[in-house]
Parts: C-alpha cells; sequence; structure tokens
C-alpha cells in the first residue's frame, strides 16, 4: 500500500456503491480508487462521483480483472446485484490465482449470496486465495445502535441482567432496481433483501459486547411472508410503470413483508428472543429503521425518522421528485424529517472505516464470511417456516441445498 493507504475498487456503481462512497467521507487510511460496472457508462459516472465527493481518484475499468491487476487496487468491495455474486467473485479470485494481481481483503455487501449453498460458495472462492474478509451490514454500525448496545449493557445489564427482548424493522415503499423485485435474481424478496440486516441486528443487541455472535445460537425460528401491496391489481400495473413489463407480480410475484421469531440460546444458561420485520409496502416518510432492546430494568428504542430537523413545505411549494430528505423519499410537501447524513447514521462511514482498518491489518474483524453464511442460513430458516407453516428446528433443518419457492419462480403470494 502506498502510504500506508488502501486503495479500494467497487464492483457495482449503483445506489449501494454510492452510499459507501458518501459514507466514505468519514474514512481515513483508505481510498475509493477505482469503479467496475458491465454499463461501462455508470461505472465512469460513478467514478466521477467518488472524484467529486473527494474520497479518492477513482477510475473506471473495463473490466474486473484489470481493476485487481491495477497496483493502486488493495481490496474490493463486492456491491454488484446478487444474481451476479458468483461469476463477480470467480473473476477475481482467478486473476489473483492467475498472478494478475494481489488483495489485502474482500468486503461482501448482504447478503452474502441468494442462498446457503451460493454464500459457501463465495466463502470457499475467498479462501483459496487467503484473503481476510468482510461481511456488510452496515446497519450493526449504526452510530444509535453502538451507543445504545454500549450503554444499556454497561449500565443495566451489568446491574439486573441480560437483555432478553430484541426488535428491529426496516421498512420502506421498495426497491430502485428491476432485478430486486426478481425473484429468482434476488433470491427472494423483502425476507432476502432487507430481513439480513434486522435479523442480523436482533441478534447483535443480545449479545455482550467484546463477545462473538456465537455465544447467542438460534435455536428455533418461525418466518411469514405475505404480498400485502403490489400484487393487488392496481399495484401490478404501477410496479410495471416503474420497473418495466419484465416485472410481472401478476404473474411472478415476491413477498413484499416478511417477518421472522428466533428464540436463542445463550452460553450463560438464558433463552432469549429476537422479532424482526421487513417491508416493501410501507408508507411513510420514507426508508423507517427501527430497533428495541428490553431487559429487566432498561429499554433502548431507535427510529431514524424520529430525526432532529424537520422542514415543512405548503402546497405552493411544487417540484420534482427526489431523495433529498430522506432515502425512500414518498413526499414532497407537508411535514418532513430529514436525515442530515444518511450515510452516517445508517452506519456505512463506521463499516467502512473499521473494514479498512482490518485490511490494512489494525483491527479483528467484526462481520466476517462466515457470519454472512451465519445471517444466509437464518433467512432459509425463516423461509423454509414460512412455505411449510411451521416452526423450524435450527440445527436440523436441512438448509444446505433449500431454494425458496420465490426465488425458484413457484410462489403466488
Amino acid at each position: 500500500m502506498n502510504g500506508n493507504r488502501l486503495g479500494v475498487g467497487f464492483i457495482g456503481s449503483g445506489f449501494n456503491a454510492q452510499f459507501h462512497m458518501r459514507g466514505w467521507r468519514g474514512v481515513r487510511g483508505g481510498d475509493v480508487r477505482g469503479v467496475w460496472s458491465p454499463n461501462a457508462t455508470n461505472a465512469q459516472a460513478a467514478a466521477k462521483y467518488a472524484r467529486d465527493l473527494d474520497v479518492g481518484q477513482a477510475e473506471a475499468y473495463g473490466s474486473i480483472t484489470e481493476m485487481v491487476a491495477d497496483p493502486e487496487i488493495h481490496a474490493i468491495w463486492v456491491a454488484g446485484p446478487n444474481h451476479k455474486r458468483i461469476e463477480n467473485v470467480e473473476e477475481i479470485v482467478h486473476a489473483v490465482e492467475s498472478g494478475k494481481g494481489d488483495l489485502a481483503g474482500l468486503a461482501c455487501e448482504k447478503p452474502l449470496a441468494r442462498n446457503l449453498a451460493e454464500a459457501k460458495r463465495v466463502k470457499e472462492l475467498a479462501e483459496r486465495i487467503g484473503v481476510k474478509t468482510a461481511y456488510l451490514e452496515n446497519q450493526v454500525f449504526a452510530p444509535d445502535i453502538e451507543r445504545g448496545r454500549d450503554l444499556l449493557w454497561r449500565r443495566g445489564a451489568a446491574a439486573t441482567g441480560r437483555p432478553y427482548l430484541a426488535r428491529a424493522a426496516e421498512e420502506h415503499g421498495g426497491p430502485h432496481a428491476p432485478w430486486f423485485w426478481n425473484g429468482t435474481l434476488q433470491g427472494g424478496g423483502v425476507l432476502n433483501d432487507m430481513m439480513c440486516h434486522s435479523a442480523l441486528v436482533v441478534r447483535h443487541l443480545l449479545t455482550e459486547p467484546g463477545q462473538p455472535l456465537s455465544t447467542v445460537k438460534p435455536v428455533r425460528v418461525t418466518g411469514h411472508i405475505a404480498s400485502l401491496k403490489w400484487t393487488r391489481p392496481e399495484y401490478v400495473e404501477h410496479l410495471k410503470e416503474m420497473m418495466g413489463t419484465d416485472v410481472d407480480y401478476a404473474k411472478a410475484p415476491a413477498e413484499d413483508f416478511a417477518s421472522v421469531h428466533i428464540e436463542f440460546a445463550t452460553e450463560d444458561g438464558h433463552r432469549v428472543l429476537g422479532e424482526a420485520t421487513t417491508s416493501w409496502s410501507f408508507i411513510g416518510a420514507g426508508l423507517r429503521l427501527s430497533a428495541e432492546l428490553l431487559g429487566p430494568e432498561y429499554s433502548l428504542q431507535w427510529n431514524s425518522l424520529e430525526t432532529g430537523l424537520r422542514v415543512f413545505f405548503s402546497r405552493r411549494v411544487a417540484g420534482a421528485q427526489g431523495e433529498d430528505l430522506v432515502e425512500k423519499q414518498n413526499a414532497e410537501s407537508g411535514l418532513m424529517p430529514i436525515v442530515a447524513d444518511e450515510a452516517l447514521e445508517y452506519g456505512y462511514t463506521a463499516e467502512d472505516r473499521h473494514f479498512v482498518r482490518v485490511f490494512a491489518g489494525l483491527e479483528e474483524p467484526l462481520l466476517t464470511f462466515d457470519d454472512g453464511i451465519d445471517v444466509v442460513r437464518i433467512l432459509m430458516a425463516a423461509y423454509r417456516s414460512a412455505e411449510e407453516g411451521r416452526t423450524l428446528d435450527y440445527a436440523s433443518a436441512e438448509l444446505d441445498d433449500y431454494v425458496p419457492a420465490v426465488a425458484r419462480g413457484e410462489w403466488r403470494g
């Protein structure tokens, strides 16, 4: 690394990659140096976006191999579509094994893959080239989550006993790109897309700071999925207008609401509970993240839309639709909350700062591909539970070769 600075290349140029770039303004010790996308125009636009943010002299690359081969690139952030995950990681590994480049680390966005077999394949590929790995789940790095968790464990749990119930939710009106809505390409619907966040947040909150997630083990999983909004005829047509005719929820729907109850066993002999919900059918100001943690004599609540900054626009204020107030914004008038720095508040900044330091050898990773596999296994257990209408015993559930009905194109809501 030049001057001990980590050069990072991004696979993917869309919404997620740009959120990381916005968060990178608070990262020290690393620079965004490259972007690859199958769409060259998008790659160039994302590289320019990084340069305009002054987070690195990023350039667009013609291939993943070309980016890996550049000696200025020391780590890759994989932020492309789920159905391209294996293909993208295989090209990274082939480039390294062919002697075209060398990497210090490989980071992958949530979920690690569409199902358990693919997740294990991603880990196996990374192990072949001996790189450090990072599983990117921004919400466990959110400042409010980290600060609240630390305080409740240090003061409340220390005085009255460990917490026993955690809740988390992520809700908005639906994703940005057509492939997210396609169960086969994405690996499912909202459960696969967003429950990876919420299921990990509840486990994280129930885990004592400084201890591994393995000290809070899933025992039983109960999942429910439904299509509450987007299979209604008027919204089937609205979705086609927004995403194109390839997204037809009359013929091939995916769930727009999911809930999961996870019973955990702790190393100190307790049974504790996690409740998580996710939705693409939520209507409010925009994206809402929320969490709760409850113990014998204490509690924590977080709601990302309960901001200290709000604005009001009357009916006479007209403007183009956008997301300049909050992600997944649903209105441009009325009383509106503003999340002043979404990348910071949602955890991207702390997440990227941490993993830059991990790949530079300065910290031990909080989340690796092993954790990504654990998350995918919980998601698959929730899908199977929902399909079979029963609570699953987590340890004995047969999930290695399981593909949800939504991902097989066989679910009809």
